[in-house]
């Protein structure tokens, strides 16, 4: 009865939010958080806390970052962990320029394409051994704290190790999602051990991994090199064999993440930055291409033409998603021609005004012109870094090696099994990655870093919380609490194809005379609980020197400064 009312109120508050949006007023669940020594932004108040403390101990962004990011490992074990990947986009005060980093494994070198088609697999499994890729985690770690940090690494990790050791108490969120996750993962070795060793923990239980307080430690000590060479790595080796997968001690000691340019579009102004592939963040470039050709000044937040125009252009850049995204060592992927406004502007007359398409395809832009987890942190000498980590769905593969405490993720289910494809399968490369951190400058400084989490949803995350600042003028806590616009049913980098225009998901807070609008222009609509992603995000005032701080309202998040 109490989740019946609460739900009832976050309705009445949504609806509001969106009669009050539509009059000119604002409305946010709670204050921006507003301090200028340091902020940091996560999904979880421990992890939170724990870079705030990493900080005041001298430690840069990016120190407290990792210590926040290996934090969330344990206390947040249902979306991410070390078992699984990582990107990042750092800015750096001293040069005053912005880096990425890709850590994402590779597929391991004796798993092949024919191996599928043996099975008669037209799909790589979500889980078991299958899906089962390099976890590239670790590894990003240390290029960051290489090239940014300041503390040494067994400072950065101890708060994880502690409350691995010690226990945590489990939020409400966390509880729901670790019951569900067990249930549906029991049949594997060591999941009930690891997760639920005394029956599986419920809200305000105290939840210890000392399996895992023993790999960080080993982590913290021999770096690097512990979990991709050591015991750690021979271990991994003899489990996956085991249980009939593939990955190996020489996958994993092969393993390099690599520093890439950030790419970027304009937007009214603003630069967004994203990662290029094998991320789709340049999804959200594209799409911000084709709405900067409407003038949202005129056409009010919850609008037909706004979800219209929203949904039409994500419908566009998710077909080329589909098909040219993919690991750059193997393909070749258009960049620069898919993110440049010539590209936009071709593609954009495809959009009708007043019908839903029902099926688009994607572009030639050589032609035409010649289950994650997301954090950001700042800190007082204006260093910011946007980082997002992820198993991929749910807790990942079910794969938890003995004795080392976390699940190695399925990422690899997202390759396409059909031959000749940009992103099908084949060893020793980086399967399509939905994970990606944002960065907004403006005129060349720091803005706002910022990222949703959610799957494929994260573009659409992206873009909204853009429009949402920039179009509409919420602040940056506004603009994570506004209602939110999901679509399902594009195209997809593992083969699917998109036949019937997909269905719009609308957050509960959009005037029903909207939706009847939606339903006359063709669109198919359908209302989801979750599904909406998860946001972090911190916005830079330069003039003043100060940080503003923003969490998702939805979940456990919080934002704190000092």
């Amino acid at each position: 009865m109490k989740h019946l009312v609460f739900a009832l109120l976050c309705a009445a508050s949504l609806s509001s939010f969106a009669q009050d949006r539509l009059t000119g007023k604002s409305f946010a669940t709670r204050s921006e958080v507003i301090a200028q020594n340091g902020m940091a932004c996560t999904s979880q108040p421990l992890a939170t806390q724990v870079a705030l403390d990493i900080l005041k101990q001298g430690g840069t962004a990016i120190d407290a970052a990792i210590a926040a990011n290996a934090t969330l490992g344990l206390v947040e074990p249902t979306a991410n962990g070390i078992g699984g990947d990582l990107f990042a986009i750092v800015w750096d005060a001293k040069t005053q320029k912005l880096y990425g980093l890709n850590a994402s494994g590779r597929s391991p070198y004796t798993l092949t394409l024919d191996y599928f088609k043996k099975q008669n697999l037209k799909h790589i499994p979500a889980l078991g051994p299958l899906p089962v890729s390099v976890p590239g985690c670790v590894d990003g770690w240390f290029e960051l704290h290489k090239k940014f940090g300041k503390l040494p690494m067994k400072t950065t990790l101890a708060p994880a190790i502690a409350y691995a050791r010690n226990g945590f108490p489990l939020s409400e969120l966390v509880a729901y999602s670790l019951e569900r996750s067990v249930a549906a993962l029991s049949k594997y070795p060591n999941v009930k051990e690891t997760y639920a060793p005394n029956g599986v923990p419920k809200k305000g239980d105290v939840f210890k991994n000392p399996n895992l307080a023993t790999t960080l430690e080993k982590i913290a000590n021999g770096g690097r090199e512990a979990f991709y060479k050591g015991d750690i790595a021979q271990t991994i080796e003899k489990f996956m064999k085991a249980q009939g997968g593939f990955l190996s001690a020489k996958d994993l000691a092969d393993h390099t993440s690599e520093w890439v340019e950030p790419v970027s579009t304009t937007y009214r102004g603003y630069e967004v930055w994203e990662l290029p592939p094998n991320s789709q963040g340049i999804a959200a470039l594209q799409m911000l291409n084709l709405l900067e050709g409407y003038d949202f000044s005129k056409i009010p937040f919850g609008s037909k033409e706004h979800i219209h125009y929203f949904v039409e252009a994500k419908k566009l850049a998710f077909e080329d998603r589909a098909k040219y995204y993919a690991d750059p060592d193997f393909v070749k992927t258009p960049v620069k021609e898919l993110i440049s406004k010539e590209y936009a502007n071709e593609r954009r007359k495809l959009i009708s005004p007043d019908r839903a398409a029902r099926r688009v395809d994607a572009g030639n832009p050589a032609l035409k012109i010649g289950g994650t987890t997301y954090l950001t942190v700042a800190d007082k000498d204006g260093n910011m870094i946007s980082l997002i980590q992820s198993n991929y769905r749910g807790m990942g593969s079910g794969m938890v090696p003995d004795g080392l405490g976390f699940m190695l993720h399925d990422r690899g289910e997202l390759f396409s099994l059909t031959e000749g494809e940009a992103n099908t399968y084949a060893p020793h490369k980086r399967p399509f990655q939905t994970i990606i951190p944002a960065f907004i400058t403006k005129d060349g400084k720091p803005f706002m870093s910022f990222g949703v989490m959610g799957g494929e949803f994260q573009p659409l995350g992206h873009v909204q919380i853009i429009m949402n600042i920039i179009d509409y003028g919420m602040n940056a806590q506004e603009a994570g609490d506004a209602p939110r616009i999901a679509h399902e049913g594009s195209s997809e980098p593992t083969g699917e194809k998109m036949t019937d225009g997909g269905t719009i998901f609308l957050e509960t807070g959009y005037p029903h005379e909207t939706i009847r609008e939606l339903l006359k222009m063709g669109h198919k609509i359908g209302y989801s609980l979750s599904g909406y992603g998860g946001y972090q995000g911190i916005l830079y005032d330069a003039k003043n020197k100060v940080y503003y701080g923003a969490s998702e309202s939805r979940k456990d998040g919080q934002a704190a400064g000092y």
